[in-house]
């Protein structure tokens, strides 16, 4: 069985299962032996006050999940929404096969790939709203 390995910085805090651990002094490394469970790197996360744009709230959304906060089902299909949604705006070849492995992954109910997937978009999005002020 291989399973997750997380490399943690000195103070590092990460959110498994709902549990917020902490990391000691040192560097280390866990490996995380059973399946589908749901981790998620603390400095990563987004507040929800920062959740502002349209692929900040999915990320938000997948995180909720993440976090115990967001019942699965329903959960997951409000991630598959707004990664639809995101597909009608985004239509670039590189942001579309992003979409939509994050939509597979969000169909399979794996909200951390879909997370990640996700925050490849955050600097495009950045880019597309900085050209809508000029």
């Amino acid at each position: 069985m291989s399973g997750l390995v997380l490399k943690l910085a000195p103070n590092e805090r990460i959110l498994i299962n709902g549990a917020v651990i902490e990391n000691g002094e040192r560097r280390s490394k866990l490996s995380i032996k059973t399946p589908n469970v749901n981790v998620l790197r603390l400095k990563d996360a987004i507040h929800p006050s920062e959740a502002k744009t349209p692929v900040a709230r999915a990320c938000y959304i997948a995180q909720l999940i993440l976090s115990g906060d967001a019942k699965m089902d329903e959960g997951r299909n409000q991630l598959v929404l707004a990664i639809e949604q995101l597909s009608q705006v985004f239509d670039d070849r590189d942001s579309r096969l992003i979409l939509a492995d994050a939509s597979k992954h969000a169909v399979e109910g794996a909200a951390y790939p879909a997370l990640r997937r996700l925050r490849e978009l955050l600097p495009r999005e950045a880019r597309l709203f900085a050209k809508c002020k000029q």
